[in-house]
């Protein structure tokens, strides 16, 4: 296949992970695999596995992984003839695709034009209520700024304040009482300008103890979009996602259809081409659209599970020119996968990032068990990237079975020297309302006290300190020491 594609070798502008998973299938069809890589990341797994590594430099190592024109003419130096942003950083960047593309090269995603469209929350939303599809009601400031705040006051509580280039939960408040109205709104800004550069605002009706919903599509060049069926994602904490799963236990097959039936005539209105997913707020029977991300997720590796269809591939074809290979009806969900994001943070305290070097890394493995990871054994986890370390994706052939597969193999997960989530997951998975598909939004903030660390018995951390204590050289010198009056006595035995 990869014989026909206009290009030979692909930089994966990204890190950690992700890096890694793009890097495998670009491999595997017989391209050059080259991987953007900073000082900071010690003993990352992607450089290792590489065809080429590429050095990057900048003030910070995440302001190198955002320099454009850096990235552009290294990736021209070392003669890359398609560039793949992977997620986050430049990914949903429409200057980063225009630059790529007039720099001669394949940009692996969407035109700039859809990006700049279909990323832009406010413009999005405008597009998408202009063609009929189910939007929440909403204020977006720059229709007119000067009467903004009594816009977003006639929405009505509460209100969901969003900036307009936003991403990840970033900026992100939620306003239950319009005096906090004008607070959150200046707060909102200061991050948007913070995390994207970019101060504009919106507004939207906050959906009570939603669902987050999302369905993944592909559209090539000539007119086909096909969706892979849904994902959902409403176990969250801050608006970020901690555990995604496909399908969704709370649509009906009626319900499924029509969600799936939108997301493709999104795609389709907006001229999409690549992968996309489209994301909506689900609650009492009713969905409304949320954004579109223009890019690959992090959740791609449960869609990859139920329907065997590997996107990254798809990615790169459909760059390449081909036509989808396969029709809406050759899409087939086989049984339930689960996905769960595996952090450097401590969650009993407001899920903090946490970092150190990575002693000891022995992931789960077995019939049913996929793991993405970002480091290995010496890795060194800093404060300069995002905390995510690993995705675990469990697949069996039911829900209750992926689940039970997910907290076996979390708890088989060996991660030493640095503080993970781990027991946090395999606590959340548990949990009564989650095995029973009975979620929302809030549930992981309302259920902390269940899921908290649990105290160790008495009985076991005295026998730890006792095995610390044995292992200390101090301890067994002063144990193995002679008395110094038996000492004295020399070399005598009776």
């Amino acid at each position: 296949m990869s014989g026909i594609l206009p290009f030979r070798s692909v930089l994966i502008a990204n890190r950690g992970e992700i890096a890694v998973r793009i890097l495998r299938s670009v491999q595997a069809m017989g391209l050059r695999a080259l991987v953007l890589h900073h000082p900071a990341d010690h003993a990352a797994p992607a450089t290792r596995q590489a065809d080429e590594v590429i050095e990057i430099t900048g003030d910070t190592p995440v302001a190198a992984f955002l320099d454009a024109p850096q990235i552009i003419t290294r990736a021209r130096e070392a003669a890359a003839d398609a560039i793949h942003p992977g997620y986050g950083f430049l990914s949903e960047n429409a200057a980063f695709a225009r630059a790529v593309t007039d720099s001669g090269m394949i940009f692996i995603g969407p035109s700039a034009e859809s990006m700049a469209l279909m990323g832009d929350k406010v413009r999005a939303r405008a597009f998408v209520a202009a063609h009929g599809f189910p939007v929440a009601p909403s204020a977006i400031e720059e229709d007119d700024p000067a009467s903004f705040v009594a816009r977003a006051c006639a929405v009505g509580v509460p209100l969901l304040i969003k900036p307009a280039a936003g991403g990840g939960g970033k900026g992100m408040h939620i306003v239950r009482n319009m005096d906090q109205l004008e607070d959150g709104l200046a707060q909102a800004q200061r991050e948007g300008i913070r995390y994207f550069g970019d101060g504009r605002l919106y507004v939207e009706r906050y959906v009570e103890r939603p669902r987050h919903i999302e369905v993944q599509v592909l559209a090539d060049h000539y007119g086909n979009v096909v969706h892979l069926s849904e994902r959902e994602c409403t176990l969250q904490r801050r608006f970020q996602k901690v555990v995604e799963e496909s399908p969704s236990p709370a649509l009906t097959a009626r319900e499924r259809q029509k969600i799936c039936d939108v997301a493709v005539g999104i795609a389709r209105a907006a001229c999409y081409r690549n992968a996309g997913t489209v994301e909506f707020i689900y609650g009492e029977g009713a969905f409304f659209f949320l954004e579109m991300n223009t890019r690959l997720q992090v959740e791609h590796p449960v869609t990859e599970a139920v329907t065997g269809i590997d996107l990254v591939a798809e990615q790169l074809r459909i760059a390449g020119g081909e036509p989808l290979g396969f029709s809406q009806q050759a899409v087939n969900v086989r049984g339930h996968a689960v996905e769960v994001r595996i952090y450097a943070e401590d969650a009993d305290a407001g899920f903090a990032p946490c970092t150190g070097q990575v002693l000891r890394w022995l992931p789960p493995s077995g019939a049913g068990i996929r793991v993405d990871a970002g480091i290995e054994q010496g890795s060194e986890v800093s404060a300069s990237f995002d905390p995510m370390l690993a995705k675990l994706v469990t697949h069996a052939q039911d829900r209750q079975t992926a689940l039970n597969l997910a907290v076996d193999a979390l708890g088989k997960t060996v991660l030493l020297g640095c503080r993970s989530n781990i027991g946090f997951l395999r606590r959340l998975l548990q949990l009564p309302a989650v095995r029973n598909g009975d979620m929302h939004t809030d549930l992981i903030s309302e259920s902390m006290d269940a899921l908290r660390r649990p105290a160790p018995p008495a009985a076991a951390v005295r026998a730890l300190v006792g095995a610390a204590a044995l292992k200390s050289r101090g301890v067994c010198d002063a144990a193995d020491a002679v008395p110094r009056l038996h000492a004295a006595m020399g070399a005598w035995r009776n």
